[in-house]
């Protein structure tokens, strides 16, 4: 029986290719790096933890059709990103050295559009799917951060939200690509019921 609320942190596509310099780098992705680490940082040196568990999830590609685009339509279709095994998927250096204190990473995505960090499966065995691993560990709410607010943020949120999950979005460690389509997001998510936070 649960005794009380379990909370994890969730931090989305902290990835070069999605940081300035990157094929489909965002605005504040460099920052945001270096604001997760700082948290997973302080949640370590922190007496009673805020977190049962942190994990990370990652865009891991090798081919997923019409996902990648020559000629990208920026909706259903981007440039080359986030290929298996290149220096683009790899994590931001910013947010690489506090690895060590994540418990387990999720790629998504390797044969087909992810946006969702519950798409991803665990590192460790390649099969297990994020809400799985959450339960296994009675997590009952997420703090979710990372990039971007308008596309795979969103996407993680709103699932995390249908799996019947709490959660509150960090705001000072999420970068969108453009300011519309951001704000558009922040009231989907709230409207479906996520914390600003």
């Amino acid at each position: 029986m649960l005794t009380g609320m379990a909370r994890a942190l969730v931090l989305v596509d902290i990835q070069n290719d999605f940081c300035e310099g990157g094929s489909m780098g965002v605005t504040g992705g460099a920052a945001v790096a270096s604001r997760a680490a700082e948290r997973v940082l302080a949640d370590a040196a922190a007496g009673t933890p805020a977190y049962t568990a942190i994990v990370a999830t990652a865009d891991w590609h090798e081919d997923p059709g019409e996902h990648w685009s020559d000629e990208p339509d920026f909706v259903s279709s981007w440039p080359v990103h986030c290929a298996a095994g290149t220096a683009g998927a790899e994590f931001h250096p910013g947010f690489e050295p506090v690895l060590d204190h994540v418990d387990e990473i999720f790629r998504k995505g390797l044969r087909d559009a992810a946006y969702s960090g519950f798409e991803g499966r665990a590192e460790a065995d390649g099969s297990t799917l994020l809400a799985a691993w959450l339960r296994d560990r009675d997590i009952t709410d997420l703090d979710v951060a990372g990039i971007a607010t308008d596309h795979c943020v969103r996407a993680t949120v709103l699932d995390a939200l249908r799996e019947g999950f709490g959660v509150r979005v960090l705001q000072d460690t999420v970068a969108g690509v453009a300011p519309q389509p951001t704000e558009a997001a922040v009231t989907e998510m709230t409207t479906a019921g996520a914390e600003l936070h």
